[in-house]
């Protein structure tokens, strides 16, 4: 039997923060005369209200919750949150349909980055920062759901192997996970804070600073500039944010023990050591390319490279340059990648590197076992065996990431989108990463499809950045079946 109580409680915390940080938002409207500061008003007081409606319901400060209500909890919450996030977006001035502000409130609480709106630069300062600051906290909320939530619902086998090896280890953060979320929120925000000072040192003003900060950090990539950060042409700006993206896409754990200066316990990290020499290797290959073919010079190449790979990779989706004008072998490149994904533990989306990893080493292992059929064959990760059914888990993860890219694909191309496009926004909706190939290419935005395609590319948004089973399941007959 579920129980709604503590369900409704915490949706109830979770929309009044939502409620909270957009009426945080108001004072940036006076950088444009208020504009649009009732928007913001009227959908903060709304949202609280509604909230406190849900944690006043039969409240208890503390309720046992099920494994069924905690997959509820990430999923309902997740709901809630996209639809009062759409609100400002509806109440404004813009005068946009309920698909373009539900797509644009769930492409930043997704931190995919994927937009509706052609013409940035034009959209109020007070908007403006909540499309920055839904991105910030649809960061932050992963990191919550990949360390405290996730584990204890048994779909995060591989994150909690990689972010906090259960039991009590001296390679813990803390024993608790709820003190392991704080300090990881810590680091988070301070990471944050730290390159808004460096961003506004270099040259950017107060409000590009914050508003990049934030989204850099939830690997985000919504700018406040149409030209993305190309608009930015100081070289010293483009490789900061490119080191503050790489940043983002490290397993926080990772992180905090640089911090710490347990140094061995980073490079101890496999896959820390893949994704830092698949970035290099990439970026000096690609950088080559570009310099040869295309006569540009060699730092610009590079930084180039380097921009638009870690971007993709992390999937923050930030650009510098249009990589579809670098010939078709290095556009291909690029829709690869987003079915790549950073560290696991990270705010990055996709697939991440550690699942790619355990399949790259049980395939490996398979020639091994077709030779030795009665050996005892294990995978090791970070010199520690990997538990049976957490392949399993990676395997049937991979499997339906596969299948749901192909049938959102499929779906696309029934409605009405072209192949090469429909390839695209599906790839990059299901990985959160924003820009893709085709018609939703790195100089475009996705305002142009129909209701019906951002209602569905809302729907794949929230199931890629929620790990695919924490919204499966609720449709399959097994949840809801009485034990």
């Amino acid at each position: 039997m579920i129980n709604i109580q503590p369900i409704s409680n915490i949706i109830g915390v979770l929309l009044i923060l939502v409620g909270s940080l957009q009426l945080l938002c108001i004072p940036f409207g006076m950088l444009d005369e208020y504009r649009d500061i009732n928007a913001l008003l009227y959908s903060g007081f709304l949202t609280i209200g509604v909230g406190f409606l849900f944690w006043i319901y039969k409240f208890k400060s503390s309720a046992s919750i099920t494994k069924k209500e905690g997959y509820l909890i990430v999923a309902l919450g997740w709901f809630f949150m996209s639809f009062f996030s759409a609100l400002p977006y509806k109440f404004s001035s813009l005068e946009i349909g309920y698909a373009d502000s539900i797509f644009e409130s769930i492409s930043g609480l997704t931190t995919t980055g994927a937009t509706i709106f052609s013409d940035i630069e034009s959209l109020p300062r007070a908007l403006l920062t909540w499309r920055s600051l839904s991105q910030w906290i649809g960061g932050m909320g992963i990191i919550v759901l990949t360390v405290a939530i996730f584990p204890l619902l048994g779909i995060g086998g591989i994150e909690l192997f990689v972010a906090e090896a259960p039991g009590p280890t001296s390679d813990k953060i803390h024993p608790r996970i709820q003190e392991t979320a704080k300090r990881l929120w810590l680091i988070y925000v301070a990471l944050t804070a730290f390159l808004f000072l460096i961003l506004f040192a270099l040259g950017m003003t107060g409000f590009d600073a914050i508003n990049h900060a934030l989204t850099t950090m939830a690997t985000g990539g919504f700018s406040t500039k149409n030209n993305s950060i190309a608009y930015f042409t100081s070289p010293a700006i483009q490789y900061v944010i490119l080191l503050f993206m790489f940043l983002a896409g490290t397993n926080y754990t990772v992180i905090y023990f640089g911090l710490r200066g347990k140094f061995k316990n980073v490079w101890g990290s496999e896959e820390f050591r893949v994704y830092l020499f698949f970035i290099l290797a990439l970026i000096l290959s690609v950088g080559l390319i570009i310099h040869f073919n295309y006569a540009i010079p060699l730092e610009e190449a590079f930084r180039s490279a380097a921009f638009q790979i870690v971007s993709i990779i992390t999937t923050t989706g930030y650009i510098t340059a249009d990589y579809t004008q670098w010939g078709v072998g290095i556009t291909m490149l690029i829709f690869v990648l987003l079915f790549i994904g950073a560290n696991a533990g990270s705010t990055s989306g996709g697939i991440k590197i550690i699942r790619h990893l355990v399949l790259f080493k049980n395939s490996l292992l398979e020639f091994k076992r077709l030779i030795h059929p009665r050996a005892m064959i294990r995978i090791k990760i970070n010199k520690q065996l990997v538990d049976g059914k957490i392949i399993t888990h990676v395997l049937v993860f991979l499997l339906l990431y596969l299948l749901l890219f192909v049938f959102s694909s499929i779906t696309l191309c029934g409605l009405g989108i072209d192949f090469e496009t429909a390839l695209g926004a599906s790839a990059t909706s299901l990985g959160n990463v924003g820009p893709a190939i085709g018609k939703v290419g790195p100089v475009d935005n996705f305002g142009w499809f129909p209701p019906s395609v951002k209602y569905f590319l809302s729907f794949i948004m929230l199931l890629g950045r929620l790990e695919l089973f924490t919204i499966l399941i609720l449709f399959t007959p097994y949840f809801w079946k009485r034990v």
